[in-house]
């Protein structure tokens, strides 16, 4: 782990052009080494109609944005993002907060997701901070520089678990702001089967029941990673497939629990779309969570914790 942990900081040293043009060597080393990884990303991105030159763009990607992580990881604390950040729809923050009703940014797979929590701390979290939930790293040592790299001024951290949802309504009671990634598979008896490019993907009922628990707005967020290390575009806007109204919802608690799952993964998907170079097609979205009940007839859900 000192190895690793040298060789991280030694490429948060590097300027943002250098770790994308190595990234890409990366990734197509990993796409040609790793035959379960090439298939998995050539059927996902298969599955969304993802023509060939995204689908390389996206190759290229997924190894840019491991390369950039440590340099957003491993500032000091009280210094700013090093590299351009530029915001279209920062409006729609400024709104939502003046509401003062907590709230919610859902953001796929997709671009420099990491810098989307960081370029919000920075802009906003003066007035109210960020929560964001994340999945702990299995090794201790990786899993202590997880927290301790993603826990910066306004910025706050939360473990997927019932610990971590607690800390994130508590959040959103306060009036503050949560971010997560809905298209991320969670633990079993934390989602139903839903659609996802129209293929049953276990998918989380977390985001919805916070939003609808809490009364907070809830929008899109994501990061656009620029060509030749020319920082990012955070964007926003409002969810693609809004939420349905509660007089619209399905009668039973179970139906209505899916179709606010799929609302949000209809989000996410036109949300890929603008940007599907970007999107991490080779991430185990359609994998069967931890002893959990394969997909059947209509994507039935399973019970969510309350």
């Amino acid at each position: 782990m000192p190895l690793l942990l040298w060789l991280l900081r030694g490429l948060a040293r590097c300027p943002l052009r250098l770790l994308h043009a190595l990234g890409t060597g990366a990734g197509w080393a990993a796409y040609v080494l790793s035959p379960s990884y090439r298939r998995r990303l050539d059927a996902n991105a298969a599955l969304a109609g993802v023509d060939t030159t995204d689908r390389r763009r996206a190759v290229a990607a997924a190894g840019q944005m491991s390369l950039e992580t440590p340099r957003l990881w491993l500032r000091p604390h009280d210094a700013p993002i090093a590299d351009p950040v530029r915001w279209e729809g920062a409006g729609l923050v400024d709104e939502a907060l003046a509401a003062g009703r907590g709230l919610v940014l859902l953001t796929p797979h997709m671009g420099s997701f990491e810098v989307c929590a960081q370029a919000y701390a920075e802009r906003f979290g003066a007035r109210q901070p960020i929560t964001v939930l994340y999945r702990p790293a299995r090794q201790a040592a990786l899993r202590e520089l997880q927290e301790r790299a993603r826990a910066r001024p306004h910025l706050h951290t939360a473990p997927a678990t019932l610990a971590g949802v607690r800390l994130l309504m508590r959040a959103l009671k306060r009036g503050e702001t949560i971010g997560l990634l809905p298209d991320q598979v969670p633990p079993d008896g934390m989602g139903v089967w839903a659609p996802f490019f129209g293929q049953p993907a276990y998918t989380m009922t977390l985001a919805a029941r916070l939003v609808r628990q809490s009364g907070a707005a809830v929008l899109a967020i994501w990061g656009e990673r620029l060509p030749r290390g020319g920082g990012f575009v955070v964007r926003l806007s409002a969810l693609p497939v809004p939420l349905a109204s509660p007089d619209a919802l399905p009668a039973g608690a179970e139906d209505a629990v899916l179709a606010d799952a799929i609302a949000i993964n209809r989000s996410m998907e036109a949300v890929i779309r603008t940007l599907p170079s970007q999107y991490l097609w080779g991430y185990h979205r359609y994998k069967q969570p931890r002893q959990g009940e394969a997909p059947g007839a209509g994507a039935q859900p399973v019970n969510t914790p309350q």
